[in-house]
Order: C-alpha cells, then sequence, then structure tokens
C-alpha cells in the first residue's frame, strides 16, 4: 500500500522473518526531493509505529529525511502471538536484518543512517548499534528503556517465581497487577484515549517470558554502557515515571561516544513526542532536527568536541 498525502508520501508492506513470522514495514519520505538523511525508528513495548508515529515521521518527512519503521513480531499488525517476546535477540535480528537491507539500497548508502528509539525502543537501538558497531552515524533515544530503577526492580522472591512460571508457560500473562502504563507515560488525556481505542496497541497484562526478557536485557544494558561509541543525543522527561532518567544520565557518563548530548525537560512525562501538550513535543522535535542537522553537515567529528549537557527551561 501507498499514497502521498501533499509533501509527504508514505507506504508499507508485509515482509517475512527467518522463522516465516509476516512483520508489517512502513516508510514515510518527503514527495519532491531526495531525502537527506534517514531515520530508522524502533518503537516501544506494545505499540506499533504505523499509526501512533505517523503524525511524527510526517513531519519529519517535512523537514526532508526519509523514516522506516518496522513493527516487531507481536506488535502492531505483523504477526506472532500479541506482545509476546521468546527472545529479544531474534526480535534484534528482525530490525537490523531488515533496515540493514534498506540502508544498503541505491542512493541510500550515501546517506547519514540515523537509529531512533523510544522506551524500548531506546533499547532496541542500543542492541542494533552493538551488532553492527561501525554502521549507523549517530543513536536518538528517547526515554530509553536502559536500566531498571532500584525502586522498580521485583524482589528476590518474585523473580525466582516470574522465572519459574516462564520455564514452565512462558506465553502466561502476569499474575502481577501492575501500574497502567498508558496513564503514567502520556500527558495528555486524548492521547491516553487515542492509544487506548487503537486496535494495534495492547493495553493487556504482559506475558510472563517478555517480561523477562526485558528484565535480562535490561541489566545486560545497563553492565554494558560504557560499550557505546556511536554518536547520539538522550532525551528524557524529568517527571518520567516509566523508564529512569538516572539511566540516561548514566549512559551520557559513561559511554565511550566522543559525541553524546543528553537534553532533560523539565515537568514532562515519558512520551515526549506523543503525549505532551504541542508547544512542548515540538521543543523535543526541533532539539532532534537541530541535532541531525549538525552531524548531517559535519563530515567529521571532531573527537575532541566538548560534550554537552543541557536542560530546559
Amino acid at each position: 500500500m501507498a499514497h502521498i498525502d501533499g509533501q509527504v508520501g508514505y507506504s508499507e508492506e508485509f515482509i517475512k522473518n527467518s522463522r516465516g513470522i509476516q512483520l508489517l514495514t512502513c516508510k514515510w519520505f518527503p514527495v519532491n526531493q531526495e531525502p537527506r538523511a534517514l531515520i530508522f525508528f524502533c518503537h516501544g513495548y506494545a505499540i506499533d509505529c504505523s499509526t501512533t508515529f505517523k503524525e511524527v515521521a510526517s513531519k519529519f518527512a517535512k523537514e526532508g529525511f526519509g523514516v522506516y519503521g518496522i513493527e516487531y513480531e507481536g506488535h502492531g499488525r505483523s504477526g506472532g502471538l500479541s506482545v509476546y517476546i521468546d527472545n529479544f535477540d531474534l526480535l534484534i535480528d528482525d530490525v537490523s536484518s531488515h533496515f540493514s537491507k534498506i540502508s544498503e539500497m541505491g542512493e541510500n548508502a550515501k546517506k547519514k543512517k540515523f537509529l531512533m528509539g523510544e522506551s524500548m525502543g531506546g533499547a532496541v537501538v542500543l542492541l542494533l548499534h552493538r551488532k553492527k558497531r561501525e554502521f549507523w552515524d549517530g543513536g536518538i533515544l528517547i526515554a530509553p528503556m536502559c536500566k531498571i530503577a532500584e525502586e522498580m526492580k521485583p524482589p528476590k522472591m518474585v523473580i525466582s517465581l516470574m522465572n519459574l512460571v516462564t520455564n514452565l508457560i512462558p506465553s502466561w500473562k502476569s499474575f502481577l497487577s501492575g501500574p497502567d502504563i498508558i496513564n503514567l507515560a502520556i500527558k495528555l488525556p486524548q492521547k491516553r484515549q487515542e492509544i487506548r481505542e487503537n486496535p494495534n496497541c495492547y493495553i493487556g497484562r504482559p506475558r510472563m517470558k517478555t517480561m523477562s526478557e526485558l528484565y535480562r536485557i535490561s541489566l545486560d544494558l545497563e553492565n554494558r554502557l560504557n560499550e557505546v561509541t556511536m554518536p547520539f543525543i538522550v532525551l528524557h522527561g524529568e517527571e518520567d515515571k516509566v523508564t529512569d532518567k538516572g539511566a540516561s544520565k548514566l549512559l551520557y557518563e559513561v559511554a565511550s561516544s566522543n559525541d553524546k548530548t543528553l537534553k532533560l525537560y523539565p515537568e514532562m512525562w515519558h512520551s515526549l513526542l506523543f503525549g505532551e501538550p504541542l508547544e512542548k513535543s515540538e521543543m523535543v522535535f526541533n532539539d532532534i532536527v537541530q541535532w541531525m542537522e549538525t552531524r548531517i553537515t559535519t563530515l567529521h567529528v571532531n573527537a575532541n568536541n566538548k560534550n554537552e549537557a543541557t536542560s530546559h527551561i
């Protein structure tokens, strides 16, 4: 399926992963010009990208960027058991394979390639970078899931019970009643309702194996944040109750990258581009565009560039 709406074109198609599962892929592109750079978007847990990200993706396309997305197995309109992640490494393989193929096609091979991920998608970005360290030109990490806050870590007894149930019946939904993530993540009530009414988004309890995999990956990333070497910008709301802003600060402090930027936004929640009032989300959007534009026009990053850490008022 493809269509053009004013300045922006959109297309989508299904591809098969290595396990024979159909995955939805999508693309937004400027109509009257070649994209000046490419954005590869990694969505968060339990949502999609073809509908929830479309407004933001169209805005990036209007700024001259080509934007690509893929809905993970079990997410959005892709095949597989809903929000079931049996092995996060296979999810990374799916995304890496598709994004790498797109990056190497025709004129795309000459363009800058930026990974962008929100929440769990931030973890996907960091793992894609780990898989192909010199391939990507930069990462945009929006409230990334890269460490479990100490107050959010379950007691050892709960972890043991979770592991037991996961081994026996991995697809079971959690027996624990957790907080309503939508209410915690999205500030605007109308945007919360939009997510709840979107059939491509999942609002039920998480599955046991999925929880286990997210826990495993978070611990793994936390222990290896110093291995991040690509240029990146990490953006986090000061009032985020879903992912830990302290983890974003830690990533900025310990990453080995010579080009790293931290943006913290007072009074903003978890969903920076979708769930905030327009003037707030526009501020974040413009910060991201400016960061990319600087790196598109700079052919060589000076290893001695002074790192930047700022906080919006």
